[in-house]
């Protein structure tokens, strides 16, 4: 079973292929994303990897965590599931009437 890893501290000239090859040579990438900022369009500095197997996941973990990739010190650890957002913002909400 595929196992998601969170990857933080990239640079923001690495590309996805490049994360992808990187991490291959820990074993089977399924997928490589790194998260985008909608506005800029610029990297936001972190990533997923997804690895076939746990154990090319915690071979990968083992490899680049606090290892440097294209200048910059990874951070590799087991993805968490994400959590809910909050609800809030614009509109919708109660109103007193003076």
């Amino acid at each position: 079973m595929a196992k998601k890893l969170y990857v933080g501290g990239l640079a923001y000239s690495t590309t996805q292929d490049g994360l992808k090859d990187a991490f291959a040579q820990a074993g089977t990438v399924e997928t490589a994303t790194i998260i985008i900022d909608r506005e800029s369009g610029r990297s936001k500095g972190f990533g997923f990897v997804e690895m076939a197997t746990d154990e090319e996941a915690q071979k990968a973990i083992e490899m680049f965590n606090g290892k440097e990739l294209d200048g910059r010190s990874l951070t590799v650890n087991e993805a968490r599931p994400m959590e809910p957002r909050k609800q809030g913002g614009f509109g919708g909400g109660r109103r007193e009437r003076y």
